[in-house]
């Protein structure tokens, strides 16, 4: 089993702590993981991607090949149509709703979204609205996980326990806030 997952978003909304919750999941599910990072002009409001392969065997490249990807996992609807040449024909994609207009000429919303909503596989998520009822607006990476949990080759409980390590040295709110951020997205 190999499972290929493009991260996508803009510099500063979290695709990298993202990554390293699912990466962190796989490695305790006693997967292989290879994870690789681009961080473009990210200080800007740049593009920045992540590959994050998995494996119950080695992986010899931490970057996806062109048509290789299981899922693309997005903070940011453009950000996931940029991304759609490192889908499978059977892949998912699972995105954040709310745009990042960091673009004098950024598409019409409206536009974006129907062209993600006409993939044959496909989630769009209201992350910004998830984080807020979970308690905290900076959730909104934890709220995808969640969202992105049914297509993940690993157990909610691995994914959760993941999620626990990485916020353990917050304060307890945070912990709690990205918790239910996390349950709130696996039911949307």
């Amino acid at each position: 089993m190999t499972y290929n997952i493009l991260l996508a978003g803009v510099g500063g909304q979290g695709v990298l702590s993202l990554a390293a919750v699912i990466a962190k999941a796989a490695m305790a599910a006693g997967l292989e993981v290879r994870q690789s990072e681009v961080h473009g002009m990210s200080q800007r409001g740049g593009g920045v991607q992540a590959h994050l392969r998995i494996a119950d065997g080695p992986v010899y490249s931490d970057l996806i090949p062109s048509g290789g990807a299981d899922m693309i996992l997005s903070m940011e609807p453009l950000e996931a149509l940029r991304y759609l040449p490192f889908l499978r024909p059977d892949g998912v994609v699972v995105t954040a709703s709310e745009p990042v207009v960091n673009i004098p000429d950024y598409p019409d919303l409206e536009s974006v979204l129907a062209a993600i909503r006409a993939l044959p596989s496909a989630k769009i998520v209201d992350a910004e609205e998830i984080a807020k009822q979970a308690g905290n607006p900076k959730a909104v990476n934890m709220a995808l996980v969640g969202a992105a949990g049914t297509w993940l080759p690993l157990s909610e409980e691995v994914i959760a326990d993941s999620v626990r390590d990485m916020f353990a040295r917050k304060d307890p709110r945070v912990i709690d806030a990205n918790m239910k951020a996390l349950a709130l997205g696996a039911a949307c």
